[in-house]
Parts: structure tokens; sequence; C-alpha cells
């Protein structure tokens, strides 16, 4: 048996089908029938049922959990060895939103890659729903979450409380409140709940963020005014920066764009049950996954980062 047929056949499991994976590992498609053929030969079965569409027999499904433990292993091997030889090579499969890794990383790889200059990062970026099965499946080392209950086979480290801020342009608020604006920005200071801002278009969000927020507006018994609904928070960001409409921002994303934040934006912490909205950013990885030294300094990096970002005030009253 040799790894490649292992790996081969893991990879048709993912498509089901032979052109599909064929393409995309760039083999021909008698190559790759020919090693799962090596396979169900060596281990004496029938892995894979070819009528009426392709998918796995009993057996099939036992030798793909064995292939995922075998190329854990692997990769587990290779980390050792290479911290043995002290090469100081590799990969860090990484997953986070765009817009986590567009406030991380750059003020991290600076020094990670001083140090490590001979190690390739491969980025995932996508929505921690997503993130999680892939880091399960063994395709992603670690990922940055929005915090649920873990998986057994997962470790979750927490990051930090990411608050949740409504952020609004004065002159917006000025155009939809007239002279209740004063009053409006006392109330929302310490705290400030969708309902008294029901007049203003908002940037909406479809992600988890966004579902916490909808929530808020339905607790009030609110419909909001919906400007534009996306799933990428940057981009409502730079909407609000417009004065076009309000949009929810977490802390980490203010924090990163402070030195662009216009002057006439007010900041204020928004509430869901009466509490300030916060979302619990971890970092997720598998328990049986070897840390390299390479891996624990980059994730020290990370704790670095996020715990200096915690402490920054951002909330204000313009």
């Amino acid at each position: 048996m040799e790894l490649i047929s292992l790996y081969y056949f893991s990879e048709l499991a993912k498509d089901m089908h032979i052109t599909k994976t064929a393409e995309r590992l760039f083999v021909t498609q008698q190559t790759l029938s020919n090693h799962i053929a090596r396979l169900e030969n060596y281990f004496g079965v029938q892995l894979l049922y070819r009528r009426p569409k392709l998918s796995l027999t009993t057996a099939g499904e036992f030798v793909l959990a064995f292939a995922g433990v075998i190329e854990q292993e692997h990769t587990n091997l290779k980390d050792i060895l290479s911290d043995i030889e002290q090469q100081e090579r590799g990969a860090i499969r990484f997953g986070a939103s765009t817009l986590r890794m567009n406030t991380s990383l750059p003020h991290i790889l600076p020094r990670f890659s001083e140090r490590y200059p001979n190690v390739e990062l491969r980025l995932t970026d996508t929505i921690s729903s997503k993130l999680t099965p892939l880091v399960l499946d063994g395709e992603l080392d670690f990922a940055i979450v929005l915090s649920s209950d873990p998986d057994p086979k997962l470790v979750a480290h927490h990051l930090m409380e990411d608050h949740v801020y409504l952020c609004v342009a004065d002159s917006l608020l000025r155009r939809c409140y007239g002279e209740e604006t004063d009053a409006l920005k006392a109330r929302a200071e310490h705290g400030a709940s969708v309902r008294d801002f029901a007049r203003l278009p908002f940037c909406m969000l479809n992600n988890r963020m966004g579902d916490q927020i909808r929530s808020c507006f339905a607790e009030a018994d609110v419909v909001p005014r919906a400007y534009m609904t996306s799933t990428y928070t940057q981009i409502g960001t730079n909407i609000c920066f417009e004065r076009l409409a309000a949009a929810f921002i977490p802390h980490a994303c203010l924090v990163d764009q402070r030195g662009n934040l216009p002057d006439d934006v007010n900041v204020f912490p928004l509430l869901s049950e009466g509490k300030p909205l916060v979302q619990d950013m971890s970092l997720i990885r598998r328990k049986d996954r070897y840390l390299p030294h390479f891996f624990k300094f980059f994730l020290d990096l990370l704790f670095q980062y996020y715990a200096e970002i915690e402490n920054i005030r951002m909330d204000r009253v313009v």
C-alpha cells in the first residue's frame, strides 16, 4: 500500500466524481482509477459502488477514516523530524474570515517571517461555520472562529471578547433625527438599543454576527431599513465612513481602522437584552496535531496581538 493511493482515495471521496477529481489533481482518470484498484486489491474489499453513482461502501468509509488518521500522523511526523533536525521548514494552514486576516496578519507576519523565513502560509478565508469542519477534517491546522460548543476532538484557545458597536456619522444622525440627536446620543453613550435608531439606514450582515444583530432588531420589534446586506463587515465599515448608512463593527475591526475613523463618526456599544453584545473569539485546533516550534511562535504572536487590542477603548460620542 502506498500513501499516494490513500491520498487519491481521500480526494476522490470529496467529489465522488472520477473526472472532476482527476482534473483537480492534474492526473489522468486512468491513473486515479489505478490507485483505487490498488487499494481494493491490497485490502481485498470493494471500496466504492460504481453504480448507480459513485459512493462509498461500508468498507470504503472505514478506509477513508483510516486515511485521515494516516495523513494526520504523516504530517505530524514531518513536523517532528523538522524540529529534530532544526530545519525550521514547513507550512501553516490557517483559516479565518477575511476581516480577521486583514486585521491580525499584517501585525504579526513581519516578526514571524523574520524568525521563520522558510515557513509557507496557506490561507483559507471564509466564515466560522465553514472553518470548523476544515479543522476537524485536518485540512486546516488551526482557525479563528466565533466560539460555539467545541467538538471533543478540538482544543479552543480564547482570544478575546469582541464587542460590537453601532457606528454612525453625526451628519446622518442629524438628517434622520434633527433636534432629537443630542438627547439620543446621550442615551446611547454607554449602550445603544436599535429601537432608538430605527430611522437610520443600516448596513446589514449575512454571517454569525449578522444573526446576532437581527436578534437585536427582533427583540426591539423593529424591522431594519437595510441600505445594504453583505457577508463582509469591511464593506459596511467603508459605507459608514462615507456617511451613507450606520454599520455594526466589531472591536477588532475598529481598532485596526482607528487611523481611518472619521472624526464625526459616533461609536456606541450595541446592546442585546440590555447588555453589551459580545462575540467570543477563539482559535481552534485538533488535539492530535503536533505543534512544531514555528506553530507555537505563530500562535504566541496571535495571542499577544489580541490581548493588546482587547484593552483599547473605542466607544465615543462626537
